[in-house]
């Protein structure tokens, strides 16, 4: 090797190479892919990553939130008789138990390296995180469908036979089964018959109808009796980081302010304490802990946004493709109904809809998803109307593949950019219907939301609480930026217009 060559291997540089060794692609760099190039453009973002970053705190704590903030102990051990159990866990839910299973299981199956899932015969990202879509969906069927059939055969107003069904012991099993079974047959047959996506849907399965059957019914809360046996002591418990539920309320420690320490003001309005518990964010008017309800209000957020973005999407991009396919009459009689559901009033159809139908989240979600799919079916539309004389899409057609193969597999991908760009921008929408709802009193029962949490901010004395407004404020406004600025770094990324005025 010359000097200078030497030199420019030592120094970093890349080494002179012949002629014939760049015809032959010696020192040639594989070109990125589309969408890994755009996905380094956006991560090139700073306001990206810090959406990224925020986004990811709010899911962890949308997973983890009853877990670290939760009124009942983690371990809880009678000192005389030696027993011990733990009410965190008796009292988790089924969408509990299966988002910790999933952010278990699925969070290293998506992020392994592709050198080491190819070596333990695992496909590619894109190929798993579509896998993990379809487990999601399954999981989801049975865990919702099994809860629906729960509370049929619980309620007071069903048939009797029914009622008398729901009290056998084998049935939660029986049941929850028989609809796993059900969800896992469809799923298997859309992921296709490799064993290791046969064997990921069976273990969807599992987990989806073991966490259905052993948290069939709903469990009686008591949390005052922890306090009892805890200040008998009788009993060693054993709490979490943050010791409180968000209906875990009390009138002795209502409208605290942040960072007050319970047993201290317990102690001086002369009421039983709760021992050396510290409020971070103080509590409410009902003496609830603020703290836990934002945690646990993250789930409530993130599922409206992406539910609700995930339904819209479905239905928008299925009508849009028809519409920009076969033009025509199709696309003037469908584009009509488009134009009907961009004139509803989403919000004011979400209020009548609070007062006429269950105040649940799945039916927020539902509503929602049905008349916010507009944006995605225009801008498909527009897409398909675009590629409909491409080329390959002819190709397709002389080949005589299937209507859904030339419409799904072959132009959908190259015309689906600008959709999930809109995506970004409907969940941060969804996500401030939510709290509006919420504010205005008509969100999910039971649930907590920082829209209700807003709301209380006043009161029904009109005295202003700051940290009830500061802090679910703050929550709302940088979530929702948040999805508009990854939104819009992606609008960036792929757009190449956008892309060649920047340089």
């Amino acid at each position: 090797m010359s000097e200078s060559r030497a030199k420019d291997a030592a120094g970093g540089m890349p080494e002179a190479i012949s002629g014939i060794d760049a015809m032959r692609g010696v020192g040639a760099v594989a070109a990125k892919g589309f969408w890994a190039d755009a996905w380094d453009r956006v991560l090139g973002r700073f306001g990206a990553r810090v959406a990224l970053l925020w986004i990811g705190i709010v899911a962890f704590f949308a997973v983890f939130g009853p877990v670290i903030a939760n009124a009942h102990p983690i371990w809880r051990r009678n000192l005389e008789t030696g027993a011990w159990d733990s009410p965190l866990w008796q009292n988790l839910t089924s969408v509990d138990l299966a988002l910790l299973a999933a952010a278990v299981i699925g969070l290293p199956f998506a992020f392994l390296p592709l050198g080491a899932a190819n070596r333990i015969g695992m496909p590619e990202r894109s190929s798993r995180l579509g896998l993990l879509l379809l487990l999601a969906l399954q999981a989801g069927f049975t865990i919702v469908a099994a809860g629906i059939v729960s509370s049929v055969t619980r309620d007071n107003d069903s048939e009797p036979w029914l009622r008398e069904l729901g009290r056998a012991e084998a049935f939660p099993w029986i049941a929850s089964a028989v609809i796993g079974g059900v969800a896992a047959l469809f799923a298997a047959l859309v992921a296709g018959g490799a064993r290791f996506k046969l064997a990921m849907v069976l273990l969807a399965a599992v987990v989806s109808v073991s966490a259905s059957a052993t948290r069939w019914s709903e469990r009686l809360v008591n949390f005052e009796v922890y306090d009892e046996q805890e200040s008998s002591g009788k009993y060693d418990v054993v709490y979490t980081l943050v010791p409180f539920s968000p209906a875990y309320g009390r009138s002795d420690i209502y409208t605290l302010p942040p960072m007050t320490r319970i047993g201290e003001q317990a102690e001086a309005l002369k009421s039983r304490p709760l021992g050396d518990r510290l409020v971070l964010l103080g509590t409410d008017a009902l003496g609830k802990d603020v703290l836990s309800q934002m945690l646990w209000a993250c789930r409530l957020s993130i599922s409206i946004g992406l539910v609700s973005t995930g339904i819209a999407l479905l239905i928008g991009v299925t009508l849009g493709a028809i519409m920009g396919y076969f033009g025509g009459w199709v696309d003037l009689l469908i584009f009509r109904v488009v134009e009907i559901f961009m004139a509803i009033p989403v919000l004011f159809l979400l209020i009548v809809a609070a007062a006429v139908l269950p105040r649940n989240t799945y039916v927020m979600m539902a509503i929602i998803g049905c008349v916010s799919w507009t944006g995605a079916a225009r801008f498909t539309r527009a897409e398909f109307l675009k590629l409909r004389r491409q080329d390959f899409v002819q190709g397709a057609q002389a080949a005589g593949l299937p209507l859904r193969s030339v419409l799904f597999r072959h132009m959908l991908p190259n015309g689906v950019t600008p959709v999930l760009v809109d995506a970004s921008f409907a969940v941060a929408a969804a996500i401030i219907a939510e709290a509006t709802l919420s504010y205005l009193g008509l969100g999910p029962d039971g649930q907590a939301s920082w829209g209700k949490l807003l709301s209380s901010a006043t009161g029904t004395t009109g005295t202003f609480v700051w940290w009830l407004a500061v802090f679910p404020g703050f929550a709302i406004f940088f979530t929702v930026l948040s999805y508009n600025m990854l939104g819009e770094a992606m609008r960036d990324a792929i757009d190449p217009k956008l892309r060649k005025a920047a340089h």
